[in-house]
């Protein structure tokens, strides 16, 4: 094994995820309220900004999931989010930062991310490139790896798929320099992180949803003290 590839939400970092996107949307809608203005008729901002993080969950290869999502706002509401992205810039540099509430470091998260560093691993903070860098940003923050120097960290920026598809795993496997096979995937969703398995990763499952397969199940704490005996 030469690579760990982290999830984040609900892996790395502990968070009420229902409680934080209703926080989000609410907040995202009174920033976003502007663009309203420049929209076509009877189209709406929110509506169109669903419609396209949707589209970036679907397969499009070959394009950025920032791209698509461009695309797709400008066909529904006929805003160029290229000339107004200063709106959501201004959002995720100081209103995502307040939306943490009671987001805290998962226990182990810090041992076992640093624990992989240690051991010479390539780390993947692998969290689901719909947000840009900036928030993935805060939010790693939260977790408290703000200052660990991790080698990749996917967002809709550079990404070109979304988990749980294959390609999303090959290309992160690809952008820290090593095949598949050489990959560990650590994550709480049996949905969006344990299909790595079909790209030939291994997998460390740190969910509660009973039956799920995996090649191993445990805590971040167990991770780290087996990580070790896999290299």
């Amino acid at each position: 094994m030469r690579a760990v590839l982290f999830d984040l939400d609900g892996t790395l970092l502990d968070l009420d995820l229902e409680a934080f996107l209703q926080r989000y949307f609410v907040a995202l809608e009174r920033a976003a309220a502007p663009l309203s203005a420049h929209a076509a008729p009877d189209t709406g901002v929110m509506p169109g900004l669903h419609a396209a993080t949707r589209r970036m969950m679907t397969a499009h290869p070959g394009r950025t999931n920032r791209d698509v999502f461009y695309e797709e706002f400008a066909q529904l509401t006929g805003i160029d989010l290229g000339e107004h992205w200063s709106v959501f810039e201004e959002f995720y540099r100081d209103v995502f930062p307040t939306l943490a509430d009671s987001a805290r470091p998962a226990p182990g998260g810090r041992l076992a991310v640093t624990t992989a560093l240690d051991l010479g691993l390539r780390v993947a903070i692998a969290t689901n490139p719909i947000f840009p860098f900036s928030a993935i940003e805060h939010r790693i923050a939260w977790a408290g790896l703000g200052d660990v120097p991790v080698h990749v960290v996917t967002s809709c920026e550079t990404m070109t798929a979304t988990k749980p598809h294959p390609e999303y795993f090959r290309q992160t496997a690809l952008l820290l320099g090593v095949e598949p096979r050489d990959c560990l995937m650590v994550g709480d969703d049996a949905v969006l992180d344990m299909p790595a398995a079909d790209v030939g990763m291994r997998t460390f499952y740190v969910g509660d949803r009973p039956g799920t397969v995996a090649d191993t199940t445990g805590d971040l704490e167990a991770l780290a003290q087996l990580l070790p005996r896999l290299v």
